[in-house]
């Protein structure tokens, strides 16, 4: 690895201990930990046995009483999936959104392989590019690191048709972190994330934005340029301003809400600010649950 790699990987290491550091002033309880649980046998039925746990398809094909028993599934499975698209390469500043995405990826695999669960990356754009196997030993956070560091950022993304693929691909109940900036077409989004739901992951979003994007301060005649498509226009940004806010909350909007109603977490991140306070702040809520 040369210096410049190591230098960035110890920079992402050190925010990452950072906020894990923060974190357990903050919280008495893994963020993760206790949500997976897995069938583990059938036993027949006894006098006192609780009815929600009676395996109502057995009992209707052979009109025999069976409990299903399950255990706890102390080790987590998660995967790291991050849009690596020419969109994510936009900044206004000095921090593209793909940035943001390794701050985050990098506290969140951190904070896992402390715990000792095991932890995987997916990068894609129109389809799945990398795909580094979940691991749990303790040097797999550089390794996945370096996947990111060397991920070229282009072309166009298919968001929808992509998670749907993710959701084929992850078979066991696993949890998922997807880190994008969500531009997309939201029914296919939409139609994804409840593939998620019926498969029993737990889903998590982060959307990594520059403030640009949520505020649309261009006042001068500008050159917008398409980062996912050789394509430039010359334009009037106070004519296109209430049109686009309008367009960009009326999409947020949506994405909220097809969170809310499947349960899935929802978080926005911006490249301005420190990922620290909001993201420890984030996991101490989701403890508190």
């Amino acid at each position: 690895m040369d210096s410049k790699r190591a230098s960035a990987f110890k920079k992402l290491e050190l925010i990452a201990r950072s906020v894990v550091e923060g974190l357990k002033t903050g919280m008495h309880k893994s963020p993760y930990k206790g949500f997976a649980v897995e069938f583990q046998q059938h036993r027949p039925y006894v006098a006192g046995d609780d009815l929600k746990h009676l395996d109502w398809k057995v009992l209707a094909r052979d009109d025999r009483y069976y409990i299903k028993e399950f255990e706890e599934d102390t080790c987590l499975r998660a995967y790291i999936i991050v849009d690596s698209s020419g969109s994510m390469g936009y900044t206004s500043k000095n921090q593209t959104k793909f940035d943001l995405a390794k701050q985050i990826s990098a506290v969140l695999t951190y904070l896992m392989l402390q715990q000792q669960d095991s932890v995987g990356l997916m990068t894609f754009d129109t389809k799945i590019r990398d795909h580094v196997t979940r691991r749990s030993t303790s040097n797999h956070i550089k390794y996945m690191i370096d996947v990111l560091d060397a991920t070229e950022l282009k072309g166009e993304t298919d968001l929808g048709s992509v998670l749907q693929t993710v959701a084929q691909k992850v078979g066991r109940r696993s949890l998922l972190v997807i880190l994008s900036d969500f531009f997309g077409e939201m029914e296919s989004i939409e139609k994804a994330l409840r593939h998620f739901s019926h498969k029993k992951h737990e889903v998590i979003l982060f959307q990594t934005l520059d403030p640009y994007e949520a505020d649309f301060p261009f006042t001068d005649l500008t050159r917008f340029e398409s980062i996912e498509q050789d394509h430039s226009e010359l334009v009037d940004p106070l004519r296109l301003k209430k049109t686009y806010l309008e367009k960009f909350n009326a999409h947020q909007k949506q994405l909220k809400k097809a969170c809310h109603n499947l349960r899935i977490d929802f978080e926005t991140l911006f490249t301005h600010e420190p990922i620290e306070r909001k993201l420890a702040e984030y996991l101490i809520r989701r403890t508190r649950r």
